[in-house]
């Protein structure tokens, strides 16, 4: 029986008992339906093979993507106070923040790094729209003034990379705040002489569309990102009308000259050094001859 029961029993049971699938193996397109490999998503930049969808991207994800070699070296961003307005509407603030923060694994909506784009050496912003739909609190606007500050001082350019819902109404007019803030903070990029260069991811709408959004040198976007201030419902409401097709999105601001380039994420990273290195040449030039 010890021989039955220690060593036929086991394997029956491994061969009948259907081995369960994890959830994670598999991705399910948003725009053709067709079902992924989770790794070969990943591998492909989190880009639909079949249709070529551009799914939203994690920060790390992205960092690794634009910098050379995946080598860049994360900045410390200041804390700021946490609720402020003791805000609560059907949770508090302070628990949604917490319950962030558990599924996300970060601080905020925020991440800054320093690293090189096609050999130039680039301090670029990513907001993460998995934190509370990236929206912009203190945290993200002290962040960005952090990173503008480093490249001040290093002398670089500043890529600013959206993924935004808007404001975040739980910090209210701290929040809106953030807006003035940081258009003066691109302006002292603009008065330094230095390039600020706008990755426009989807979705990128509400206050930050409103404000450093669209203050860049130089306007990029990826194929199909939803761009706007108010929502389509919300507009033709207002309105009246009905709006053309494919309102909002990259390739019809690029037509009508909101957007400068819309560019293919696998081509990102190319596409960007090359325009830095023009975009810096000139400096590099002024100091040599110096």
């Amino acid at each position: 029986m010890s021989w039955l029961t220690n060593y036929v029993k086991p394997k029956l049971q491994k061969v009948l008992n259907a081995r369960e699938t994890p959830d994670n193996l598999w991705h399910k397109c948003k725009n053709c339906g067709q079902m992924i490999f989770q790794k070969e998503f990943v591998a492909n930049q989190y880009v639909c093979a079949h249709c070529d969808h551009h799914d939203r991207m994690p920060p790390a994800a992205r960092f690794d993507s634009i910098f050379d070699n995946a080598v860049y070296e994360m900045l410390e961003l200041p804390s700021v106070k946490q609720d402020p307005l003791k805000f609560k509407d059907t949770k508090k603030y302070t628990d949604r923040l917490k319950a962030a923060r558990a599924a996300s694994g970060d601080e905020d909506a925020i991440h800054v790094a320093v690293g090189k784009i096609g050999g130039t050496e680039t301090v670029v912003a990513i907001q993460n729209f998995f934190f509370m739909g990236g929206s912009m609190g203190m945290a993200v606007g002290e962040g960005i003034i952090t990173g503008i500050k480093q490249a001040l001082k290093l002398e670089t350019p500043f890529v600013m990379i959206t993924a935004s819902g808007g404001a975040r109404m739980q910090e209210g007019i701290l929040s809106l705040m953030q807006m003035p803030r940081t258009t003066v903070a691109v302006q002292m990029l603009r008065d330094a002489g230095l390039p600020y260069i706008v990755l426009l991811s989807d979705p990128t709408t509400g206050g930050v569309s409103a404000s450093y959004a669209m203050l860049g040198d130089v306007h990029v976007s990826e194929p199909g990102a939803m761009i706007g201030f108010a929502g389509q419902r919300v507009i033709e409401q207002t309105i009246r009308e009905k709006l053309p097709e494919r309102f909002q999105t990259a390739e019809y601001l690029q037509e009508h000259g909101m957007v400068d380039m819309v560019i293919h994420r696998h081509e990102m990273r190319e596409k960007l050094g090359t325009m830095l290195g023009l975009l810096m040449g000139g400096r590099k030039s002024r100091r040599a001859a110096e």
